[in-house]
């Protein structure tokens, strides 16, 4: 017995130098960690535990029965974080450069299968070459087979994707399935083409930090939701997001007891509004003053900033944010805010996290960009995303609410459950100088002194209209609340809404407007 068990320790020791040290040192020497060592920041200490470490490739073509090793360039297993299991694969780019091929896809579908039947979420750390060539049509196969996974156990488990070095061709469809991406700036990168095709295609000349990094993706493409500058701030994050989030869709979201008292009022949030309605504000400044400890865990933060989402607590439950943000083209909703806005809304419907909705809102972008690129379907997305959730779901409105854009930020026409308003609200069709323009047209083409009569006439539609009574008598609006309650109002309403059941007419599923 002594002599196997001297052979399982010389496998595992195997197992554990991956590609042999020479492959490790030029792994640190590029600024990042091994697959292993990552695990070890992710997972709570001494929780992992590995599946499938002796698995190998079967391959006999181009020489590969000579380079095999155990793991086949991949680690998988389970463990937790803070106490809570969670299944992860992280490849392993010191073994033939992380190749995914057969023996490597099983792998990670095997992971994926038993996180689905025991219901924990999915963690993958890509550091990849791509498909190994020598495998064929075989690799191409146990991409399909992970992305078919992805899509199936969407809106089940929540699924976590960590850039951590080259994402390329059809690999980067896995983590682009997956509801949360992760990148590393200059050392991480996604692109379906790299760049030296597209200069041979494009004749662009572009490296592949401008063509698909960390920064890119963030805040140009939207495929990442964030940026960090390490691999150790990337893992940081994951653990954060982890925190906020069930680990399926059949539970609640995990509560964290607060000390923040749940009726703290904050007497600045009633001088936050400018008194001129076209001043900008930070709308981030409002959600940290509402949350418990101010602590709010932004998402997508440097994509379509005319919108904010993220999430945070009220009186420890955890809550998803939606705000438009008034810095930010005054927070006027457009094609990409849209996008982010809808998906943010699934995600947290599939997970059962409520939705906060803090609204200033002056309308739709105009112009022929945003119609010839598809507004009307992209803003269609967060209409359908608002209408089709059925969780609690609780808007206040601090200052503008103008157009199809109060209608679509969670209104009680589709469904939401409370809505507040502040005294310095406006709910209108569209701005008072607009309105008067169309009302008025020909009463002021024939005036005298076109200027004094509109000038009065808009301060007429400013009275009446630009004000939450209107809204607040039809029953559209539930109470208008001082600013300094508003935290207090939400956790009441959220405690009230608790046990909402709510649903959907009976179907497959919608076809929303993609």
């Amino acid at each position: 017995m002594n002599d196997k068990l001297s052979e399982l320790a010389r496998r595992r020791d195997e197992a554990m130098l991956g590609g042999g040290e020479k492959r490790i040192e030029a792994q640190h020497a590029k600024g990042k960690l091994t697959a292993r060592e990552r695990l070890d920041l992710l997972l709570d200490p001494g929780s992992f535990t590995e599946v499938d470490m002796f698995v190998q490739h079967q391959c006999h073509d181009f020489g590969l029965e000579k380079e095999r090793y155990p793991g086949d360039g991949v680690v998988t297993g389970y463990g937790k974080i803070d106490g809570r299991l969670v299944f992860v694969f992280s490849q392993d780019f010191t073994v033939m450069g992380g190749s995914l091929a057969e023996a490597h896809g099983t792998k990670i579908c095997k992971i994926m299968d038993m996180a689905l039947k025991v219901g924990a979420p999915v963690i993958g750390i890509n550091d990849s070459g791509g498909a190994r060539v020598q495998e064929g049509v075989v690799s191409l196969g146990a991409y399909a087979d992970i992305f078919l996974r992805n899509t199936l156990v969407s809106g089940v488990i929540p699924q976590v994707s960590a850039i951590m070095g080259p994402c390329a061709g059809g690999a980067v469809y896995s983590p682009a399935i997956t509801d949360f991406t992760f990148m590393v700036r200059e050392t991480s990168y996604m692109f379906v083409t790299g760049p030296k095709v597209v200069r041979t295609v494009t004749h662009e000349d572009i490296t592949s930090e401008e063509l698909g990094g960390a920064d890119t993706h963030a805040s140009k493409s939207g495929v990442a939701h964030f940026a960090v500058d390490s691999e150790a701030d990337a893992i940081e994050g994951i653990r954060k997001l982890v925190s906020f989030i069930p680990s399926n869709n059949m539970e609640d979201p995990p509560f964290v007891q607060s000390r923040d008292p749940s009726d703290r009022a904050d007497e600045e949030l009633n001088d936050i509004i400018p008194d001129n309605p076209n001043k900008p504000y930070d709308i981030k400044d409002v959600i940290r003053r509402v949350v418990d400890d101010g602590d709010f865990f932004e998402v997508h933060a440097e994509f379509a900033r005319n919108i904010v989402v993220g999430f945070a607590r009220l009186a420890g439950q955890s809550v998803g944010i939606i705000a438009n943000q008034p810095a930010v083209l005054a927070g006027v909703l457009d094609i990409d805010s849209s996008r982010k806005g809808g998906r943010f809304i699934r995600f947290c419907d599939a997970f059962n996290i409520p939705l906060v909705t803090f609204e200033d809102v002056p309308g739709f972008l105009p112009g022929t960009d945003q119609e010839w690129r598809g507004i009307i379907t992209n803003g269609a997305k967060l209409l359908y995303a608002y209408s089709e959730a059925t969780v609690p779901k609780i808007t206040v409105i601090t200052r503008k609410a103008y157009g199809g854009a109060y209608d679509v930020m969670n209104s009680k026409h589709i469904r939401g459950d409370i809505n507040y308003a502040w005294p310095s609200a406006e709910i209108a069709v569209m701005g008072a100088k607009g309105a008067v323009e169309i009302i008025f047209a020909r009463k002021m083409a024939a005036a005298e002194d076109s200027a004094e009569m509109e000038t009065k006439l808009i301060d007429d539609y400013t009275e009446r209209f630009a004000n939450p009574y209107i809204a607040a008598e039809r029953g559209y609006i539930d109470e208008v609340i001082e600013p300094r309650y508003t935290r207090p109002k939400l956790i009441t309403a959220l405690s009230m809404l608790e046990n909402k059941v709510d649903s959907n007419p009976k179907k497959k599923h919608g076809n929303i407007p993609l």
